[in-house]
């Protein structure tokens, strides 16, 4: 990868603001030409700076009301352990965010789910079959106060 300047921090800056921004509006915002802010964007992108463009869903809208964060302890560390845990937990739809931890808990999982009740189809369907696992507590969160998913740079 490539040593990154203010102007690619700037560029980045407003995309994760608003991915759908067109190039001109970009470069004016950053004060570069057209082209020249539009060569950095591919730069970025195939460095994999950019990883992805997406919609940020609204999740009440989608009848996912219910968030909430199970901390996973597993029987032990070995890799194959691990790895076993990480493929099938992957595959799990619901989860959205799967973090190897340091602590008391090996995993921590952000889960959304409609309801309690479907919490329950998820816990019974999906994450008391996952492998591996000893122990699970889960915590619903009852409002989030603050999200965002850019990086501060």
């Amino acid at each position: 990868m490539s040593r990154m300047d203010a102007l690619d921090m700037k560029i980045l800056t407003w995309l994760q603001k608003d991915g759908r921004m067109s190039n001109a509006d970009l470069a004016e915002k950053v004060a570069l030409s057209p082209s020249a802010c539009h060569r950095r964007v591919q730069r970025l992108e195939k460095e994999k700076v950019i990883r992805n463009y997406v919609a940020l869903l609204n999740p009440r809208a989608v009848d996912r009301k219910a968030t909430v964060f199970v901390e996973i302890t597993l029987k032990g560390q070995s890799e194959e352990i691990l790895d076993a845990f990480e493929k099938q937990v992957a595959l799990v739809p619901n989860v959205l965010e799967c973090h190897l931890m340091a602590g008391a808990a090996d995993y921590l999982l952000k889960v959304v789910a409609q309801d309690t009740d479907d919490f329950a189809r998820i816990h019974k369907q999906y994450l008391a079959r996952l492998p591996g696992v000893v122990q699970m507590q889960s915590s619903f969160a009852l409002r989030t106060v603050f999200k965002t998913t850019a990086l501060p740079l």
